[in-house]
């Protein structure tokens, strides 16, 4: 691996970006992304963040963090990455108009925004970054930023032209529409709870209309005031009061505490995706003497298929379950390549057999009645859709090409949504025979089991976590 550092590589913007207080700004980054028409229209029909806030979120950061927290090759191999997400995303919006996410302008901006966030926590803050360091962090910007092929006359000079350019794009091309008010006022009143957030679970419905009102109240107060003044959105008082005070407590607490606690840590260096269980044992099953599908099928539905939360299943389902699958494991072009494969065989045999009143699309009801008249009627219909996604995914996660799985393997695939508990179980459930390891056909039988297993105690039916 080639571990050369680019030419004035981030060590300020690597600091910065690193800290853990850059959630202050988190939503008012992607209130200010999501107002660009283009990333609008590309939330609208192909981001899962309806369904999923907390997942599109991390994934955000995470990749803001790749960019600048490591190595030449990583660094290339993210862009790459992006890129080949970004070449999926095009079409017409709402308004008639065509996009695609690989627009120059709309690229600049995106990224202009990442670096503007940064300065933004230090003037919120109360320590405004000086001319001199402003200059300096723009430069280590432009240099990772420069492998993205961005043309130069996209983006500002100089960091002195960044407050001119963002002001002018925020007069001229931003648009104030449905998906940023649902990002600002009501996103976060719906969002689920995040899994990792058990211990929340009775208290959640009233826990996250605090949480949505701190961040539209602290989001609105950090707004450019050309985009305030632009959208007429006023903050009051309270709200630059909250402001002023969650900013400047966070950057005096922030010295004094362990950098395991100021600075997230990188995917891969300790995460809870990579750690063993902490709790012993598996959880409980629930008996049940009745059919155990149609619950098991509606609850996939809801947590797996629907990924853009508008309560169908449709091609930008699939699309999103392949990629999170793909961001998981970090693929190449080619394994990325393979597993997209997978789904759109996936998604054709779903289209071919469910989608039967023309819509193109697949309601709740519509996929748990198909499905359990398929597998009753032919036990062979899951080999044409589901299993060969699975198998796909399967030789995707197997990074040793040993042809097993192993549990490290598992829990990078699963490990982001389920109790690492949950994990384990699963993993258990599955490895049949008892070797510490999974092969595809006890893979793919497992899920298999999943959708056809009529007794809940099955080995496939809590694949999912407990209900």
């Amino acid at each position: 691996m080639d571990h050369t550092a680019l030419p004035g590589f981030a060590p300020l913007l690597r600091r910065h970006l690193g800290e853990a207080r850059m959630v202050l700004v988190a939503w008012r980054l992607l209130v200010l992304q999501v107002s660009h028409p283009v990333v609008a229209a590309g939330t609208n029909e192909h981001s899962t963040y309806r369904a999923h806030p907390w997942r599109r979120i991390e994934h955000t950061l995470t990749s803001g963090r790749r960019l600048v927290h490591m190595d030449r090759d990583t660094l290339r191999t993210e862009v790459a990455r992006l890129d080949r997400a970004h070449r999926r995303i095009h079409g017409v919006d709402r308004g008639g108009r065509t996009y695609s996410a690989q627009d120059p302008g709309t690229r600049a901006w995106v990224l202009i925004t990442l670096y503007e966030s940064v300065i933004a926590l230090r003037a919120l803050s109360g320590d405004p970054a000086g001319p001199e360091e402003q200059e300096r962090m723009y430069g280590e910007f432009r240099s990772v930023i420069a492998e993205f092929g961005v043309e130069p006359g996209s983006l500002p000079a100089s960091a002195a032209d960044v407050p001119a350019y963002m002001d002018t794009v925020i007069r001229t091309r931003l648009e104030f529409g449905p998906e940023v008010r649902h990002l600002l006022y009501d996103m976060l009143r719906e969002a689920p709870r995040p899994h990792r957030a058990r211990l929340l679970t009775p208290v959640w419905p009233l826990a996250r209309r605090l949480i949505a009102a701190v961040l539209t109240s602290l989001t609105v107060a950090d707004l450019p005031p050309a985009y305030r003044e632009r959208f007429r959105l006023a903050p009051t008082r309270a709200q630059r009061l909250l402001s002023r005070l969650l900013h400047r407590a966070a950057r005096r607490t922030a010295p004094l505490l362990p950098d395991r606690w100021r600075y997230r840590t990188l995917p891969g260096t300790g995460n809870g995706a990579a750690r063993g269980p902490r709790h012993a044992g598996p959880p409980r099953p629930r008996f049940s003497r009745h059919d155990a599908r149609p619950p098991k099928l509606d609850r996939f539905f809801s947590e797996v298929l629907d990924q853009t939360g508008d309560g169908f299943i449709g091609a930008p389902d699939l699309r999103a379950m392949a990629h999170n699958v793909c961001w998981q494991l970090d693929l190449d072009e080619e394994g990325e390549a393979r597993v997209h494969a997978g789904f759109d065989v996936w998604w054709g045999q779903l289209r071919r057999t469910m989608a039967t009143d023309g819509d193109g699309r697949i309601d709740r009801e519509e996929f748990i009645a198909a499905t359990l008249d398929a597998c009753d009627r032919d036990s062979r219909h899951l080999e044409d859709g589901l299993q060969v996604a699975l198998r796909a995914v399967f030789h995707a996660a197997d990074t040793g090409r040993s042809g097993f799985m192993e549990v490290d393997e598992y829990r990078v695939l699963f490990g982001a949504r389920l109790h690492p508990a949950e994990v384990t179980h699963g993993f258990r459930q599955l490895d049949r025979d008892g070797d510490g390891r999974i092969t595809e056909a006890e893979f793919v039988g497992g899920f298999t089991e999943f959708f056809t297993a009529r007794n809940p105690l099955a080995a496939g039916s809590q694949l999912l976590g407990h209900p």
